[in-house]
């Protein structure tokens, strides 16, 4: 369970304000925060969330229609005709729902399904894995307001959204704050996926081809956290590639990100494991794909969920004498 105090004004009073505003307006007068107006009343330096001490591995299911595969995502076009070439790291053999059985039996909640398109037949082996797993996973994809409460009843715990809201390149806070009255908050994970650009992080969305005109920093994380319950983040200039993390990346997201956060991007050895866990001060999820072993890796996969076993053990115990738990294990 994770609590959330935003000086006792609900989300519903939030959104009931913004609407009053001009959503094209800036954020404090500057073009480069769009959305920041919508909660006027609130400081994000006021806002406090009671968040997660531990590191958790967060295991990954990516369909591209309808196999299970690790694809270099910034290889990813919406367009044939580009000339470009899709990078598949590995294909695997079996259904996205065994994969979905796997992470049930280890344990390990709070997954992530990602269709890398949105053919029938990668919806198909989405909602096989979320039945599999029910409650355990987050869907993401071509997730918008019209089918967002569908995958909630087919058992997705969340859904991931980035591209439905970063329309043409810039934040769209009505169709935020829509999917928020629809699935709720506490069932919304955005997807902040991001890109060096000017010694910045920009957000990246249409399968991570666009820049948006928005930038992570500590106010974007803190005004975004009004409307989510996690967000997701890959460092795009390395995901898929195995050449390391973004350390920079990984400690902006564990000073700054007042809710959970979930990490992706170059992972290749246990001691990247390590180093997130130090640079993000403890405060940062991670997910590993193309360089676990079930993925046609190197990195053992019992070895990284015995390492997320080593963390949540030692959380618990320094936990054990609270009353109630500051988070969802």
């Amino acid at each position: 369970m994770r609590t959330c105090s935003l000086h006792r004004t609900s989300i519903l009073e939030i959104s009931t304000t913004s609407h009053d505003r001009n959503f094209k307006s800036s954020f404090y007068g500057s073009p480069k925060h769009p959305f920041a107006r919508a909660t006027p009343s609130l400081s994000f330096k006021s806002c406090h969330f009671s968040v997660r001490c531990g590191v958790s591995f967060r295991p990954c299911i990516d369909i591209h229609k309808g196999k299970v595969k690790q694809i270099v995502g910034s290889t990813l076009r919406d367009s044939k005709e580009d000339g470009s070439t899709l990078v598949t790291n590995f294909e695997s053999d079996k259904s996205a729902a065994e994969f979905a059985k796997l992470y049930r039996k280890d344990g390990l909640k709070g997954g992530h399904v990602i269709m890398l398109g949105a053919d029938p037949l990668s919806q198909a082996a989405a909602i096989e894995a979320l039945h599999a797993f029910p409650g355990g996973l987050q869907v993401g994809g071509g997730i918008n307001l019209d089918n967002c409460l569908n995958y909630i009843g087919e058992g997705a715990s969340h859904v991931i959204v980035t591209s439905y809201v970063f329309n043409n390149g810039q934040m769209d806070l009505q169709r935020l704050e829509g999917l928020v009255h629809v699935v709720g908050k506490q069932r919304l994970v955005l997807d902040l996926s991001c890109r060096k650009k000017e010694d910045k992080y920009a957000i990246v969305t249409d399968r991570w081809q666009k820049f948006s005109d928005v930038s992570l920093d500590e106010e974007v994380l803190h005004s975004l956290a009004n409307y989510a319950d996690e967000f997701l983040v890959h460092g795009v200039d390395v995901e898929g590639k195995k050449l390391g993390i973004d350390k920079d990346l990984v400690a902006l997201l564990g000073e700054h990100s007042p809710i959970p956060v979930t990490y992706a991007g170059g992972v290749t050895l246990m001691a990247d494991l390590e180093t997130i866990k130090a640079a993000g001060k403890g405060r940062v999820d991670v997910t590993v794909g193309s360089a676990l072993d079930i993925f046609g890796g190197n990195l053992a996969y019992s070895d990284v969920v015995a390492w997320h076993d080593s963390n949540r053990r030692g959380i618990n115990k320094t936990f054990s004498a609270r009353p109630e738990p500051f988070f969802r294990s």
